[in-house]
């Protein structure tokens, strides 16, 4: 029987840019056992595998890839850019230039009014880049990675039998590299997750993307490693805990599924790790169990609930155990807390060594930022520690990044996602300064209706709605809610001179 050096998993990641690292993950219940020889099904050098049942039966993958594909979308963003020339001094969008320009309404504006951002003659610059996405409900619900989908102005998804729909992003959270975005479609073939605390170290798994453009592309392999954290997300609070596998991942397999032998999701496919942006047999997913927390929280809250414990952490080896004087080589040592926080009101110490949390073992600083992931600002933890030999538990309240265990406060972020505008509400030392009351900035434009439909930029502060004097973004938003058809926004950048409106549909 021919050896069988590996069956690689592949699950490729990202858009089509080379990182140097990318992004990937699923598994099997049983064992996988090689016979040498069976008389009754195929031949020599058949692959059978264990079922839960204890029966071998031949590793046959076909019924399984052909149920993922379904569920595996392609997807293509695009962003546009542009190249500004010189400051605008009264330039129309198109749409309403004949209905403005050299008519009545230029007595009544004056020369001081815009009708456009501070930016003419532009040049188009376009950005396009591919992914995958995973169908968790049949709703038109996909996960994607956030870097297949990072400012994208146009999301467009393709399903397996090539019908194609434009997508709006519901929510993101960057510190896992997962987003969530919608099409507007129903009955669609959803992928169940599974626990991915079951998964093991050696079991089968499939990857399924969309690598290089090659739609529903198909590859197996196993689970390498469980808890990696390969230092790739930029994100000051990133929580890395990948499922490794030896899938060939490449660029455009971001964000697609890793699944077991039972075709249940165990992860997101995210990340590589390669000296030449392809795949060397290193491909990394965001486990089941984090993507099911994060996007339970964006369809409740609008965002991610997170819980923290408060304390700096790092992973317990021979080294360290020999430098603090510990007969323990595994676990997480605690350097210091936080004041105020979770573990230090619950009663932990610096010099703690954390060995499980709510019963499961964290033997790495990435295992236990993967159990607390889960959990939410008030939740209970129960820790167990070692201090100085001797075991004792704790039951820690989580709190949020403000010190409290309160869930964050959720905005109305269905009409924010629509624009594609993150806001804010303009201080009284801003207000003074510009002579103002009240009034809206727009803290940051992503992909969205403001910024495919007209020329705002960054920092434009709104004063007005439909003529309409604006307080806050509380109102802003109520308005708009409320409105079927054009909207008119006023309002100037500090920075530049005038007035400037803003047109869009609603």
């Amino acid at each position: 029987m021919k050896k069988i050096s590996s069956l690689i998993l592949a699950s490729v990641i990202g858009s089509m840019i080379t990182f140097g690292v990318f992004y990937s993950f699923d598994v099997f219940d049983g064992k996988t056992l090689k016979i040498e020889h069976i008389s009754s099904t195929g031949g020599n050098g058949a692959v059978l595998a264990m079922d839960k049942k204890g029966d071998l039966r031949p590793l046959d993958f076909t019924d399984i890839a052909d149920k993922v594909m379904h569920s595996v979308v392609h997807i293509r963003s695009t962003q546009t850019g542009a190249i500004a020339d010189q400051i605008s001094q009264g330039q129309l969008p198109d749409p309403f230039k004949r209905f403005f320009k050299n008519g009545p309404f230029d007595d009544l504006f004056g020369p001081k009014y815009h009708f456009e951002s501070p930016r003419v003659q532009k040049m188009p610059n376009l950005k396009m880049g591919s992914g995958s996405g995973v169908i968790i409900n049949d709703e038109g619900y996909i996960v994607t990675n956030y870097h297949v989908i990072k400012d994208a102005d146009d999301i467009e998804v393709t399903l397996n039998d090539n019908r194609t729909y434009k997508a709006s992003v519901m929510g993101t959270d960057p510190s896992t590299d997962l987003a969530l975005i919608q099409i507007k479609e129903k009955d669609l073939t959803a992928l169940p997750m599974v626990n991915s605390d079951d998964v093991e170290v050696g079991d089968w798994v499939l990857a399924v993307g969309n690598p290089f453009n090659l739609n529903s592309t198909v590859t197996a392999g196993i689970v390498s490693a469980k808890a990696r954290n390969i230092n790739i997300l930029k994100d000051r609070s990133a929580i890395e805990s990948f499922i490794q596998t030896d899938a060939a991942i490449n660029p455009g397999n971001s964000g697609g599924a890793l699944v077991n032998l039972q075709g249940g999701l165990i992860g997101i496919n995210t990340a590589i790790s390669s000296p030449t942006g392809a795949y060397a047999g290193y491909g990394f997913a965001v486990p089941s169990n984090m993507v099911n927390k994060v996007v339970e929280d964006l369809l409740k809250y609008g965002v991610v609930q997170r819980g923290y414990l408060g304390v700096t952490i790092r992973g317990l080896d021979g080294n360290l155990a020999k430098v603090k004087d510990l007969e323990l080589t595994e676990g997480v040592y605690i350097d210091s807390l936080m004041e105020n926080s979770a573990a230090q009101k619950a009663g932990l110490l610096a010099g703690d060594v954390i060995l499980k949390a709510n019963g499961i073992d964290v033997r790495s600083a990435p295992e236990l930022q993967e159990v607390i992931a889960r959990y939410r600002p008030g939740d209970t933890v129960d820790l167990l520690i070692d201090r100085k030999g001797k075991e004792k538990e704790y039951e820690v309240k989580l709190k949020n990044k403000e010190g409290n265990s309160e869930l964050i406060e959720k905005e109305n972020t269905d009409m924010l996602v629509l624009l594609g505008v993150e806001l804010e509400d303009l201080d009284k030392e801003t207000s003074r300064k510009l002579d103002i009351e009240g009034g809206v900035k727009v803290k940051k434009l992503h992909a969205g209706k403001l910024k495919r439909h007209t020329g705002m930029k960054d920092g434009f502060i709104i004063t007005k709605v439909g003529g309409e004097r604006l307080k806050d973004k509380d109102q802003l938003i109520d308005i708009l809610e409320n409105t079927n058809g054009g909207v008119m926004l006023e309002g100037f950048y500090e920075d530049y001179p005038g007035v400037y409106y803003y047109a869009f549909g609603l």
